[in-house]
């Protein structure tokens, strides 16, 4: 089973971009579950989403404490959230950042999610909107198909920017 957690702020799309990572991996053919964590929290609280994918049938559904790949879809939640807490020792990083990014001990992504949203105007009440195209991440990462990526996208939006957010952050993701 490969588990996945999220780090996001409330509306940034960090709960939203679980559902559709597991919707994408239901298309690629795989069982997946997606499970928020938060309270009644406010629009840029810290959020936490987990998502587990499989080839056999999930019957567990609650937060994952040793995670294979951690997202970060907001740096500052570095301040207030141990996000690397329980990551595997041969875990990876994702991270909503510009440049290369360096965590010790785990291979570490950046790709500029924030950047690919605002060139797009994917922007929600002022907050860009990070869900769509860290889909694009993922399928570069191979943890979904970039197929299965798009129809999840277009399963949730009409709107053809999202699909160009993921197609730009698959691009941009340097392996």
């Amino acid at each position: 089973m490969y588990e996945i957690r999220i780090h996001s702020r409330g509306g940034q799309g960090g709960v939203t971009a679980a559902r559709m990572l597991a919707l994408a991996a239901f298309h690629d053919g795989k069982y997946a579950t997606a499970c928020p964590f938060y309270g009644a929290e406010r629009r840029g609280a810290p959020v936490v989403s987990y998502v587990r994918i499989d080839d056999h049938p999930i019957r567990v559904y609650s937060q994952i404490r040793s995670p294979d790949l951690v997202v970060i879809l907001d740096t500052s939640v570095m301040d207030v959230v141990d996000v690397f807490h329980g990551l595997k020792p041969d875990g990876k990083v994702i991270m909503n950042a510009t440049g290369t990014r360096e965590v010790s001990g785990h291979v570490t992504y950046a790709v500029d999610l924030t950047g690919i949203a605002l060139s797009l105007n994917l922007v929600i009440a002022g907050s860009p909107i990070l869900n769509t195209p860290v889909l694009g991440a993922l399928a570069k990462l191979e943890i979904i198909s970039m197929d299965s990526a798009k129809k999840a996208i277009s399963d949730m939006f009409s709107d053809d920017r999202n699909t160009r957010a993921a197609e730009a952050a698959y691009q941009e993701l340097v392996l």
